[in-house]
């Protein structure tokens, strides 16, 4: 019966010789011969005249076949999981039992997902405990795991780094009928998909990392895959940047309104808190449950660059008063298209009460394992999001994790690097017609 069943599961290997058998004595070796040297020759003149489609279509199956039997079955796997403590011994017959490998994709070079049954008396637990050895024992950048379903769970082994280059500035859209609000793409993540972000519907991003680690293009980022609805209009950009405005100077002329110190940040967010209860009242004269993106109800984007500033740093009482205001605007503002993105050196909650609220969270290279956690959420970097051995060097800036929100595995990224002279270029064919550079500071005002 084992037999019957691993051949089920396994057809090809018995498959193919009968095939070839059969067809060498209905057809003749020659003819056989010549058919399997014809589809050959078809797949390596495929490979070579359109790399692109055969890496899509062909590359993933064959990678995949050629994985699942040198590298996760037989002696080798065994050897793998013995040397892991993730087999079993059966005290009563001798019998070691070894987990089983259920399917193999390998959707890219330097990556494979493996579906694996546990052992009897197995938990999840055990194994995201043994991630780091797994992932030496198979020679691997990294290894997350998952619970797939009862008893079988999804690894990812991240074979090498993805991203060996930087990837360029996310393209600006040529006109606003091609934005998407829901899906912003402002990278790629492992699988080479786009790495896409929301800031609608209550979706309120949060960019965490060290110096360098590459939040600023988080930022450019969303701001040029929103450029053309900034420009007509159907996007306002309120910008808090409390480190005397050097971060934004180059991108000034995009914002509706720009705060560069506590006091003006404060007028700002009650401001903004005042307009979204006016787009409320109106809302609800016009019994209307929830606004549509128009020129006359814009999205209004509030964007904070190192939140901690404004949330931590401060004079308490204008603390208090900036994260009460914050809190009110990210639980209150979703029918009236109110959305809060901020981006934070050190994550901690003595630094950032407000976390819980942000829905979309990013975190790149940290400086401590205990910042992941505090990001992508409680047991992240146990499952794989080892965001605190990313390098801090230019090579490896835009680099991190952000848990999928299907699977919640840690999904490695790399945002696309928005040098000044895309800022440059984002504010030459973006800046819209009607905008009004920042609130005056006290300073200004006494002037």
């Amino acid at each position: 019966m084992r037999a019957l069943a691993w051949m089920g599961r396994h057809p090809l290997p018995w498959l193919i010789p009968i095939i070839l058998l059969a067809g060498a004595f209905w057809l003749g070796r020659a003819a056989v011969g010549a058919t399997v040297v014809g589809l050959v020759a078809a797949v390596l003149v495929w490979w070579r005249a359109h790399p692109a489609t055969f890496d899509r279509f062909a590359a993933p199956w064959l990678r995949s076949q050629r994985r699942r039997w040198t590298a996760y079955r037989g002696k080798r796997w065994a050897g793998v999981m013995s040397d892991c403590e993730l087999v079993k011994h059966n005290r009563a017959t001798g019998h070691v039992q070894t987990p089983r490998v259920l399917r193999v994709r390998s959707t890219s070079r330097s990556l494979d997902t493996i579906r694996v049954r546990m052992v009897r008396g197995q938990d999840t637990r055990i194994w995201t405990e043994q991630a780091e050895a797994l992932a030496h024992a198979l020679g691997a950048e990294r290894v997350a795991v998952v619970k797939h379903r009862p008893a079988v769970l999804t690894v990812v082994v991240e074979r090498r780094m993805p991203f060996p280059l930087p990837l360029e500035a996310p393209v600006i859209p040529a006109r606003s009928e091609l934005v998407d609000l829901r899906a912003l793409d402002i990278g790629d993540d492992e699988y080479g998909q786009q790495m896409t972000v929301s800031i609608i519907d209550g979706s309120h991003p949060l960019g965490a990392g060290a110096t360098g680690s590459g939040k600023g293009s988080i930022m450019w980022g969303l701001l040029r895959q929103c450029g053309p609805m900034i420009r007509d209009g159907l996007v306002r950009v309120r910008m808090i940047d409390l480190k005397g405005g050097t971060e934004t100077e180059l991108g000034r002329e995009l914002f509706w309104r720009r705060a560069i110190d506590i006091d003006a940040a404060l007028d700002l967010l009650v401001e903004a808190r005042d307009e979204m209860k006016a787009d409320q009242a109106r809302m609800k004269d016009a019994k209307v449950r929830r606004a549509e993106v128009t020129v006359a109800t814009p999205l209004d984007l509030i964007m904070i660059d190192e939140m901690a500033m404004l949330t931590a740093y401060g004079d308490r009482s204008q603390v208090r008063e900036a994260l009460r205001l914050l809190a009110e605007i990210m639980t209150q503002g979703r029918s009236s298209l109110w959305t809060v993105a901020g981006f934070i050196h050190e994550p901690s909650k003595d630094l950032l009460e407000i976390r819980e609220l942000f829905t979309t969270r990013i975190c790149l290279g940290v400086t401590a394992a205990s910042h992941v956690d505090m990001v992508l959420g409680e047991s992240a970097r146990e499952r794989g999001a080892l965001a605190d051995e990313i390098p801090l060097d230019e090579q490896h800036a835009g680099i991190g994790f952000r848990i999928d929100k299907r699977s919640r595995l840690p999904r490695r990224l790399r945002i696309g690097y928005s040098s000044d002279t895309d800022i440059e270029e984002l504010a030459r064919l973006c800046t819209p017609t009607r905008r009004l550079v920042g609130l005056p500071t006290q300073a200004e005002g006494a002037a």
